[in-house]
């Protein structure tokens, strides 16, 4: 089984839309969380530690993960989707890009 966390900004559209669309999936656990001090969930040492594979929607939340959480990045793997902040919760269009983009990796 494993630990996937995704990351945007806030918490509030992105990732929560890729945690609650792969949360049906049996051969992973999903979290999700935001590098934002004001996120609605947000990132901390122990997520990032938790985590095999973190997603991350854009480069500047890879540059604040790599620079906030170094200590904790030892065994996970971070992928960067290139996904802007384009889109509502749930928005049909960001699930669809989720599901092409988190399958390259998840299978």
């Amino acid at each position: 089984m494993k630990n996937v966390l995704f990351v945007c900004s806030q918490n509030r559209l992105r990732s929560p839309t890729a945690e609650q669309v792969f949360s049906t999936r049996r051969d992973i656990e999903v979290a999700s969380a935001g590098t934002n001090h004001d996120a609605d969930t947000p990132l901390t040492h122990e997520l990032v530690a938790w985590a095999d594979i973190i997603f991350v929607m854009e480069k500047v939340h890879r540059n604040k993960l790599q620079k906030k959480f170094k200590a904790s990045l030892k065994k996970a793997r971070v992928i960067c989707l290139d996904i802007p902040d384009n889109y509502e919760f749930m928005d049909p269009d960001l699930v669809r890009l989720l599901e092409v983009r988190v399958s390259r990796y998840l299978g």
